[in-house]
């Protein structure tokens, strides 16, 4: 898979919902039921990272619920991404870009949403191909205002802003020209996740799913 093709396939999965959930899931038992439920609130595109023990086991169970694209976070090494996609990973999201990742993804035909969090990364990747790619962590590089001074510079670029984003300021973002979508993990909160409280987390994904709309 080259550059291009990974950002075509990344920039679909972007445009599926204003929101990508952000999931840290601690225990297999949950992973269906989560999906489930993001998927019924109208986000089908789920970011799995990859810090917790049972992470690849959820992502193989997530990827098994209709509707859904399970994508693999918090990709850092090539062990990582052949064992992302073994478990049926259909994206990668990285917190960065090295060469050896993005080989890694390239050589296993895993589009990346490569992360970048100034311009001279933004356009180290562009030079490698990558059209679309993360910002992050987006408040704490500058947030809003910044990702917006890179839309006149480097018009080629569309942005996945995670990081600090919340249903409180994920507007500021989704409003500027070069974001395609954001990521959040405020649609599928800890605590509800642990009770079990599907109709909630659908309750809130419906509510992002409806920003900028």
């Amino acid at each position: 898979m080259t550059p291009q093709e990974a950002s075509i396939a990344a920039e679909k999965i972007c445009r599926l919902a204003p929101v990508v959930p952000v999931l840290v899931v601690d225990q297999v038992a949950h992973a269906a039921p989560l999906a489930q439920a993001l998927v019924a609130g109208g986000l089908p595109a789920l970011e799995v990272t990859l810090r917790t023990d049972a992470a690849l086991e959820v992502i193989a169970e997530m990827s098994r619920v209709d509707g859904g694209a399970v994508g693999a976070g918090t990709l850092l090494t090539s062990k990582d991404v052949e064992n992302a996609k073994a478990a049926g990973a259909t994206f990668g999201v990285s917190p960065g870009a090295t060469d050896r990742l993005l080989d890694a993804c390239e050589a296993n035909d895993l589009p990346l949403l490569p992360g970048a969090a100034s311009a001279s990364e933004a356009m180290r990747l562009l030079e490698r191909g990558y059209t679309v790619q993360k910002f992050f962590p987006a408040e704490a590089a500058g947030g809003a205002p910044f990702l917006k001074s890179l839309a006149s510079p480097l018009p080629q670029i569309r942005f996945c802003p995670t990081g600090g984003v919340s249903l409180k300021n994920a507007m500021d973002y989704l409003s500027l020209p070069n974001t395609l979508c954001v990521g959040g993990s405020w649609v599928a909160p800890g605590d509800l996740v642990m009770v079990g409280d599907w109709d909630r987390i659908t309750e809130l994904a419906k509510e992002a799913a409806q920003l900028g709309a």
